[in-house]
């Protein structure tokens, strides 16, 4: 994503399951769950750099003994700065008592998460607050350990004001900004309304029945309990994703099943989906189960997971990238006029690697059909040097552009900051032929296009290309996210600022005060949510035309080289992608109530000058 958005935050839950001695017998080490939380988080890293936290519990504690354990971080790597702490208590505990790994039930009583229940988070902060103490795990304590939780999760909520309104708690300034303390208020609210009834027996399906039933929005959740409960929970929709992972030894979960393969060097099918509804929930004494919670809704988990967010290692997300690449290959050709001899192609970034091999592949299947037919129509006209330069035509692949170190500037003039932007990416000069070749580079996705336009079609030009071709493997990104990713402003996207200018240009421009007038009525009767006003703004406009006008808006004026763009279609996303259907941020088709409030909300919010959230 040339255009790079903060989003999904990434969960790591462990429940080992035999005694530390036991670990350290087979496995060689009494730390295996920390050694594994580490894996964990690291395998996810891709999701989340602004923060990380793990907390940990410790079964059967001695009375007065603490034993829920967080430690946040917001440094620069924050995993590792998190395990150097760990890490270091480790150190310190083994000069002390150098023979203290004989003795793992003695090591339990010393460090602070050598505990059998083992929680881990890596945010990206959605409303860009980069403090500690926005940084899952959130911890509620308690003087009863049953009523003690650590709660962490990869979601958003667009009802935290009502959430807080239905328990009657009075937010402060700081869980105002905090969906994640209206979850852990509401979740421990009936934590404490169950153990009131039941004490000693709290009901776990029960406490997430009546807690998660209020949630509106998408989320993979996990809790740790003082009294030794744990539970993972998906939302109904299956927005977020979640996967789990048991054995005799461990229960696992995670937001991408590769970390879990690679971490516990299992196969794909030993890793379970975590389905829309159900929860993954573990008893103190090791008991689990996997039960429907929420009754399932249809099935809209988030596709820009598919496309981006999760790493490439999963086979099927790397099938699925490689189908998202080849489905564009026809749009190509016919943008090139089938000339691939004098068509150059590439990838910018290089997490459109996979889709880029897709595209690739098209292009190959096309190239060889026609060898095939061009060797046919010979007959037996042909000799071993026209067969050998037939055969040997190839697709031409260059790395055409390379991505500099982060570039920083004490400049903060505009004109000379936009200067300095344009220098991220350089070219690599020679690889095309001045007004010979056309140059198509694919990108993931197209959020704002500023990257485009101040850098790398800048960039391109500079190699003189006849034409400048970018593809993206996403559609159009026209709506914006409130189930995870920060996507939150209209006036940020490229496609909304195309279809307002094409409206200016039709001299349709008076339609934003019509749909601005019908959101603050229907804000007044309280149905900002039952529809999505802003559809009417993309509705008198095919893809193609504003996928033209994008094209205009990403082309500098001093550039000269013609720019097109070409965008995937949501009919081949779908089928690329089959099962991850939720496209509400490409189609404004939301899969709760709380998305068309959130779209309608930052309609207002564009329309009166408010640079905030739509939530």
């Amino acid at each position: 994503m040339s255009d790079a958005i903060k989003h999904e935050c990434g969960l790591a839950f462990i429940r080992l399951l035999k005694p530390f001695s036991y670990y350290q017998q087979q496995h060689g080490t009494a730390l295996y769950g920390l050694n594994k939380l580490y894996l964990l988080m690291e395998k996810q890293h891709n999701r989340g750099q602004d923060g990380a936290g793990i907390a940990s519990v410790k079964l059967n504690a001695e009375p007065g003994y603490p034993f829920m354990h967080r430690l946040r971080s917001v440094a620069q790597q924050a995993i590792a700065d998190l395990f150097s702490q760990v890490g270091k208590e480790i150190s310190e505990l083994e000069k002390s008592q150098p023979d203290i790994k004989k003795h793992p039930g003695l090591m339990k009583g010393h460090l602070n998460f050598m505990g059998e229940l083992l929680l881990g988070h890596l945010r990206y902060g959605t409303q860009g607050k980069n403090n500690a103490e926005f940084c899952h795990p959130f911890i509620k304590r308690d003087i009863i350990p049953a009523r003690n939780l650590a709660l962490a999760g990869n979601f958003n909520l667009v009802n935290t004001e009502e959430l807080f309104n239905m328990i009657g708690v009075n937010p402060g300034d700081f869980q105002k900004q905090s969906d994640l303390a209206a979850m852990m208020e509401m979740v421990h609210h009936f934590i404490v309304k169950d153990d009131e009834s039941n004490p000693g027996n709290m009901s776990i399906p029960s406490i997430l029945k009546n807690a998660f039933q209020h949630f509106d929005g998408g989320y993979n959740v996990c809790g740790l309990i003082g009294n030794g409960d744990s539970f993972v929970i998906r939302d109904a929709h299956g927005i977020r994703p979640s996967y789990y992972y048991a054995n005799n030894e461990v229960i696992v979960a995670a937001s991408e099943r590769a970390a879990i393969r690679t971490s516990f060097h299992v196969g794909e099918n030993e890793v379970k989906e975590l389905m829309p509804g159900q929860a993954l929930i573990v008893k103190s004494d090791g008991t689990w189960t996997v039960e429907q919670i929420l009754e399932p809704k249809p099935r809209r988990a988030c596709s820009f997971e598919r496309i981006y967010f999760s790493r490439g290692g999963d086979e099927k997300i790397y099938r699925e990238r490689i189908g998202l690449g080849y489905r564009l290959s026809s749009n190509v050709l016919k943008a090139i006029n089938n000339d691939l001899k004098h068509t150059i192609f590439s990838f910018i970034p290089n997490t459109a690697e996979v889709a880029f091999y897709g595209l690739l592949k098209g292009m190959e299947d096309f190239l060889n059909q026609i060898k095939v037919q061009r060797i046919m129509a010979w007959d037996k006209d042909f000799d071993e040097e026209k067969l050998t330069e037939m055969i040997n035509r190839k697709i031409r692949v260059e790395k055409v552009a390379i991505k500099d170190v982060k570039m920083r500037t004490f400049i903060t003039e505009d004109s000379n900051r936009s200067e300095m932007v344009q220098h991220v990416y350089d070219v690599t000069y020679g690889t095309v032929q001045p007004n010979v070749d056309t140059l198509v580079v694919i990108d993931d996705s197209i959020v704002r296009g500023t990257t485009l336009k101040e850098s790398i079609v800048r960039m391109l030009s500079r190699l003189k290309p006849v034409k400048i071709i970018v593809v993206s493997s996403a559609p159009q990104i026209r709506y914006p996210d409130c189930y995870g990713i920060d996507m939150s402003k209209l006036g940020d996207f490229i496609a909304f600022k195309a279809a307002l200018s094409l409206l200016k240009d039709r001299g349709q421009f008076g339609l934003l005060d019509e749909l601005y007038n019908k959101c603050k009525d229907l804000r007044e009767k309280g149905q900002l949510h039952t529809e999505n006003v802003v559809k009417q703004v993309y509705a008198s406009f095919t893809p193609q035309e504003i996928s033209a006008k994008i094209a205009e808006l990403i082309t500098a004026p001093e550039v000269a080289v013609p720019v097109e763009v070409i965008y995937q279609t949501i009919e081949d996303l779908h089928d690329a992608c089959p099962g991850n259907l939720g496209d509400w941020y490409f189609t404004g088709n939301y899969p709760t109530p709380g998305g068309n409030r959130v779209v309608n909300m930052a309609f207002i919010n564009f329309m009166e000058g408010k640079d905030v959230r739509g939530y």
